[in-house]
C-alpha cells in the first residue's frame, strides 16, 4: 500500500539549510585561493576549484560569504532555540542511544526507515558540524581583524595557532560535506525531503 511521508523539515530550516550550503561552498573555494597565496603545507589547490580569480578577489567573496554564513547560523540556532527543534530533533535520545547506533553502523545495519527521526550518529554529526561552523567564524574574525579580537585571538593561542584551527574547522566541514553528499545518494528521500517535497513509498 502506497504512503507518503509527510514533510520532515519547515521552510525555514530548509531556506537556512540551501542558504549555508551557498555560504559554504563560496567560503571553502574562496578560501583555498587565499591558502595558496600563503600556504600552511607545500602544496597548493588547483586552481579550478578555486574562485576569486587573485588574492583580493577572492578575498571579497570570502567576506561576503562570512556575513552569510555567521547571520543564517545565529537565526538558525535562534529558530531552533525557540521552537525547540535544537533539542527535539538533536539532543533527544543521543546519548541513550549512541552506543547501540555505533555498533549498528559497523556491522552495516544502521536503519534509516524512519527519516522523521534522526539517529544518534546523524544528531552527533549535525552538532558536530555546528561547532565546526562556528569555530571557522570565529578563528575568521581573528584572520581578519586580530587587533580588534585581541581577546579572541589569545583565546584561540595566538594568530598562527588561528590559522590552523581555521583550516582544520574548515577541513571537517569539507568532510561532513562529502559524507552527506554520500548518505544523500544512499538515501535519496533525504533529498525529497530538504526540497520540500513529500516522499510516497510502499508500505
Amino acid at each position: 500500500m502506497a504512503h507518503t511521508i509527510p514533510s520532515i523539515h519547515p521552510r525555514w530550516v530548509r531556506i537556512w539549510h540551501w542558504l549555508n550550503a551557498l555560504a559554504v561552498v563560496v567560503m571553502v573555494t574562496s578560501g583555498w585561493k587565499i591558502f595558496n597565496a600563503s600556504p600552511l603545507f607545500a602544496w597548493y589547490f588547483p586552481p579550478g576549484i578555486t574562485l576569486g580569480g587573485w588574492l583580493g578577489g577572492a578575498l571579497q567573496w570570502h567576506f561576503a560569504a562570512m556575513w552569510l554564513l555567521a547571520a543564517n547560523l545565529l537565526v538558525y540556532l535562534g529558530f531552533s532555540i525557540v521552537t525547540g527543534r535544537l533539542h527535539h530533533t538533536l539532543i533527544v535520545g543521543l546519548f541513550r542511544n549512541l552506543g547501540t547506533d555505533i555498533r549498528d553502523f559497523l556491522r552495516g545495519q544502521l536503519s534509516h526507515t524512519n527519516p522523521l527521526q534522526y539517529n544518534a550518529i546523524q544528531q552527533l554529526a549535525y552538532l558536530g558540524v555546528l561547532g565546526l561552523l562556528g569555530l571557522v567564524i570565529l578563528s575568521g574574525l581573528v584572520l581578519w581583524k586580530s587587533v580588534q579580537f585581541g581577546l579572541l585571538r589569545d583565546l584561540l593561542g595566538g594568530y598562527e595557532t588561528a590559522r590552523w584551527i581555521h583550516f582544520g574547522a574548515m577541513s571537517g566541514i569539507v568532510l561532513f560535506v562529502l559524507i552527506h553528499l554520500a548518505m544523500v545518494a544512499f538515501v535519496p528521500r533525504t533529498l525529497l525531503a530538504m526540497l520540500g517535497l513529500k516522499h510516497t513509498g510502499a508500505k
